[in-house]
Order: structure tokens, then C-alpha cells, then sequence
């Protein structure tokens, strides 16, 4: 017989603004720590120095993860120029320096090429899986080896400010699987000069802004007192890239028995994916055919 997760049936999305210092799944086991949550789990890493947006999915929104995971996501962060790290970023050892330092005029003429759809290689030190194994694994067992490149969605990339010659910040817009340190890195070869990233933050990913993250430091004053409920977003957010679609009683029950529903539409069309709502909430996601719902993933809160 198999063992009930102990914790409360709670469904939404709290969003963190999370700090330095600390790894995305922590910050995902205190919440769940927190708010005495059964299930929990996050739409998207942010390496342990990144700061922002964490949205943290309970509950039944864990469903809901891989539309927020596909969404488009923002960062701002300032390279360093003129030095090259193992790691892409400021943790990592200096492997390569210049006294070369591009003025501004140039900075901007190279952004253009890192726009639109491109290739991108990710760094060593990351989650990339080679032959079954972590890249990190290998990068830190100075193992030699290559990654393939991978295609990114890049929807803007604009310099914010120069700070001083050493230093340019910029705000990256960008679709799933892209890694900022990797366009650190590409940036500062395309200059001549080197690049890593100094500091990074997410300052939205979908439907979710860093301005309405909640502190770690707020998370452990509230935690177990059933007060971090009233900052918690509705599940229904992570679906807010998809139609949605009401239903009735009978069309949500024949739904949440994972059976196709009847459903009310104007303009989906065809095999298209979409969501049912009842009386405001979440059913079910699935494929729209010729009236119903056909479902793929349901809801039950």
C-alpha cells in the first residue's frame, strides 16, 4: 500500500524573489516546508547566484509547469568584460583576459547577431546531459569534451547602461532553454575582448513579474502560520498563453474522469490546445475537437 504524502491539498503559484546564495531547489523545499505543502516544484532554474523571479507551482499548478517553463522570460545582467571564466560567470576561474575594451557604439553593433532564432552552445558548467551524465560532472572532472548547439528564440537583447569601461549591463528577452552566460560569453568573443557574467537577474518569466515576488526572509517569518495563502497566485496564470474554454457540470465531471467534455467556443479552432474552466476554475488542458475537449492533463482542486 503505498504511503500518503503528508501536507496540505494547496493549489497555486507563490512567486519568490529569490536571492543570491541560494539554489532554486532549496528555495523550493522551504516553501513547501513552509506552507506545509503536499506537492512543489519550479517553472525554471536559476543558477544559485541569480536573483528574481522563482515561480514556485503547489499543488495541481505543478501541471501547469511546462506552460510557464515555455514562456518567454526577461533577464537583466552585466557582463564583464575583458576576462574569460570556466564557468561563464563570476564564480568560475579567470581562463582568459584582454586589455582589449569595446566602446559602446560597438557593444550595440553586435547585439543584432544574437537576435532572432540562433544557435547557442551552453555552458560546460550546466545541467546539459552528455552520453546520460551531467555536463557539470565532466566540466568539474576537467574532462574534455564538446556540447552541440542548440537552437534559442532571442526576442531582444539591448544595452541598458555602461557603468564603467569594464562593465555593460543589458536586458535579454528569450524563449525556453537559453542560457545567459553562454550569450555573455559569445558576446564578449564577438568583441574581441572575452566575457562572463558578473551579475544576472529574471525580472519576469511569463505571466510573472520579480515586483510581485515575495522575500525568503518573509517566507520564514509566515511559514506554518497559513499566512503566505493570501499571497499565492491562482493555478489558472500558468495558463494564460492558452484559450480558455467554459463548461458545464456534466462537461467538468466527464472532464476530471480524464473522458472528453463538452465545451463552450467561439474561436478555437480544430486541435488546438486549450483549457475548460468551471465556475471560474481549472478542469482540465487538452485538444479541442468538434465541441469537446479531448484531455491530456486534469485538474482536481
Amino acid at each position: 500500500m503505498a504511503r500518503r504524502k503528508k501536507g496540505r491539498d494547496i493549489h497555486g503559484w507563490l512567486i519568490v524573489d529569490k536571492p543570491a546564495g541560494i539554489s532554486s531547489n532549496a528555495v523550493v523545499n522551504k516553501v513547501r516546508w513552509a506552507m506545509d505543502a503536499k506537492k512543489a516544484g519550479h517553472a525554471g532554474t536559476l543558477d544559485p547566484e541569480a536573483t528574481g523571479v522563482l515561480a514556485v507551482a503547489l499543488g495541481e499548478a505543478t501541471k501547469t509547469v511546462p506552460y510557464i517553463t515555455d514562456a518567454l522570460k526577461a533577464y537583466r545582467f552585466t557582463v564583464r568584460l575583458g576576462q574569460a571564466t570556466n564557468t561563464d560567470d563570476a564564480e568560475g576561474e579567470v581562463t582568459a583576459d584582454s586589455d582589449t575594451r569595446p566602446d559602446d557604439d560597438a557593444i550595440r553593433a553586435a547585439l543584432p547577431a544574437f537576435i532572432g532564432d540562433i544557435m547557442q552552445v551552453p555552458p560546460k558548467f550546466s545541467a546539459v546531459k552528455i552520453d546520460g551524465e551531467r555536463a557539470y560532472k565532466r566540466a568539474r572532472d576537467d574532462e574534455e569534451f564538446e556540447i552541440a548547439a542548440r537552437p534559442l528564440w532571442v526576442d531582444k537583447l539591448v544595452m541598458v547602461e555602461r557603468p564603467d569601461a569594464d562593465h555593460v549591463t543589458l536586458e535579454l528577452t528569450c524563449g525556453k532553454g537559453g542560457y545567459v552566460r553562454a550569450i555573455a560569453r559569445d558576446l564578449g568573443d564577438a568583441l574581441g575582448c572575452f566575457g562572463h557574467v558578473r551579475t544576472l537577474r529574471r525580472i519576469w518569466s511569463g505571466p510573472f513579474d520579480a515586483e510581485d515576488g515575495v522575500s525568503m526572509e518573509l517566507v520564514e517569518k509566515l511559514a506554518k502560520t497559513g499566512e503566505l495563502d493570501q499571497y499565492l497566485h491562482p493555478l489558472e496564470q500558468g495558463l494564460v498563453d492558452l484559450p480558455e474554454l467554459k463548461t458545464n457540470v456534466e462537461g467538468a465531471t466527464r472532464l476530471r474522469h480524464g473522458n472528453p467534455g463538452l465545451v463552450i467556443t467561439s474561436d478555437v479552432e480544430y486541435g488546438d490546445e486549450a483549457w475548460a474552466s468551471f465556475e471560474g476554475k481549472a478542469v482540465a488542458v487538452g485538444t479541442y475537437r468538434s465541441g469537446e475537449l479531448h484531455p491530456s492533463r486534469v485538474f482536481n482542486q
